[in-house]
């Protein structure tokens, strides 16, 4: 791609890089808040609710509510910037984290539905913060920028399911069901991010880039666009990439939720602990999110349609494999989570990536906003889902279904990027 005046626009304004450097520092910290709920959530649930059927209600509630908190930072981030907007959907996540334990600790259902809600916004959040990585970065180096703030989940996110087993032993020692233990370390994650962004983000990416590209033009000739930014109207192709890109997104997150949501609950009712359910969401989680610098830089060299289209094969295999593997191989069931998370990272940097090409600045918060609430919605679909099915077919059914439907993105993608854009 090319700026304006005909120039590669490679380059990021030098704010760009603190950025950045904040967006890692929260992530690190709030990664660990987002596994609390995948790794423990149906398993919460089914010991308090006592049915499988269920199981998948808590990660359906925390998905709504995340769908609810996208559209809240949305508005707020459009009306004044990323820092507020994404510092409220932590600490309200936090809120959220604390009142799963208190229910956990008091037997109370209705808190516990309520508390997932409110939980959700942290969840909406962590993945709200690759806008604020790309508001400022260069067409060309927008999918690494993505990339970057996704990345920095991965510490967190994969140490939290391996730290069921000793959050759980320290809420048993304060009084507290043992599967509540991971909200626990959730409340203080959220909580930690939500201090650094609103401490640190400066200045704030959205507003800066706003102001950018409402600078007047140079008198020698054309403006080329703030921070490398193409001046497009979201009609016709680009049009073509919100939409195509949002739906990329879509897919891939309601077929990921949907089996990850009830891989622990598989694996536990063959005989597998929490450990060896937590040890398969960990390597699914890093599948998450560890690629994304490889991914990034795929988006930005081979172009997202191309990507994008990967994202389907990568979580058919995947749900062969979950639907083929022996229930006690732990092995091949982990495999298989590794290659949804690395389809779901395909899908994910891909599709943020059209959608922010095809969008001016002043015009992308509240559209972000509405992507993220359809990416909760999709969640919320899968989860609540995912628990009937697997009671009516089994896990292998669903597992199947999920990477039959993956396989939509391939023509999705195909659509959304004309072929003469590279990227």
């Amino acid at each position: 791609m090319t700026a304006r005046n005909g120039a590669p626009a490679t380059r990021d304004i030098p704010e760009q890089r603190r950025v950045l450097a904040v967006l890692v520092l929260a992530q690190l910290l709030s990664g660990a808040g987002l596994a609390a709920g995948i790794t423990v959530g149906a398993l919460l649930a089914e010991e308090m609710l006592g049915s499988t059927g269920l199981a998948g209600v808590p990660s359906g509630l925390f998905t709504a509510g995340a769908a609810l908190g996208a559209a809240g930072i949305g508005r707020i981030c459009r009306r004044w910037g990323r820092r507020p907007g994404l510092a409220l959907g932590y600490a309200t996540g936090a809120l959220g984290s604390l009142g799963v334990v208190v229910a956990a600790t008091s037997g109370s259902v209705p808190l516990l539905f309520l508390s997932l809600l409110v939980y959700g916004a942290g969840t909406a959040t962590n993945l709200m913060a690759r806008y604020a990585g790309a508001d400022l970065a260069s067409p060309a180096r927008r999918g690494r920028a993505v990339s970057t703030v996704l990345f920095a989940t991965t510490l967190g996110a994969v140490a939290g399911p391996n730290l069921v087993e000793v959050t759980g032993e320290l809420a048993l020692s304060w009084g507290v069901p043992r599967l509540a233990g991971p909200f626990l370390l959730a409340t203080a994650a959220f909580g930690a991010a939500a201090v650094v962004l609103a401490a640190l983000l400066r200045p704030d990416p959205l507003r800066l880039a706003q102001a950018l590209a409402r600078r007047p033009a140079a008198p020698a000739g054309p403006p080329a666009p703030a921070a490398g930014e193409e001046r497009r109207p979201a009609t016709g192709p680009y049009r073509r990439g919100v939409v195509g890109g949002t739906a990329v997104v879509l897919v891939g997150q309601l077929v990921m939720i949907s089996v990850m949501t009830m891989t622990p609950v598989h694996m536990q009712a063959h005989g597998h602990d929490t450990g060896a359910a937590g040890l398969v969401i960990a390597l699914h989680v890093g599948a998450m999110f560890l690629p994304s610098p490889l991914t990034g830089l795929l988006v930005d060299r081979l172009g997202r349609r191309w990507v994008a289209a990967a994202c389907g094969p990568v979580l058919l295999a995947a749900g062969a494999l979950a639907a083929t593997a022996p229930p006690h191989s732990v092995a091949l069931l982990a495999t298989a989570l590794v290659l949804l998370g690395l389809g779901w990272n395909f899908g994910l940097v891909s599709g943020t990536a059209m959608v922010t090409d095809a969008l001016p600045p002043e015009r992308r918060a509240p559209v972000q906003g509405l992507v993220d609430v359809g990416i909760a919605l999709a969640g919320a679909s899968g989860s609540l889902a995912s628990g009937l099915v697997v009671m009516l077919g089994g896990y292998p059914a669903l597992a199947l279904a999920g990477g039959l439907l993956a396989l939509t993105v391939v023509p999705l993608a195909v659509w959304a990027v004309p072929q003469s854009e590279k990227s």
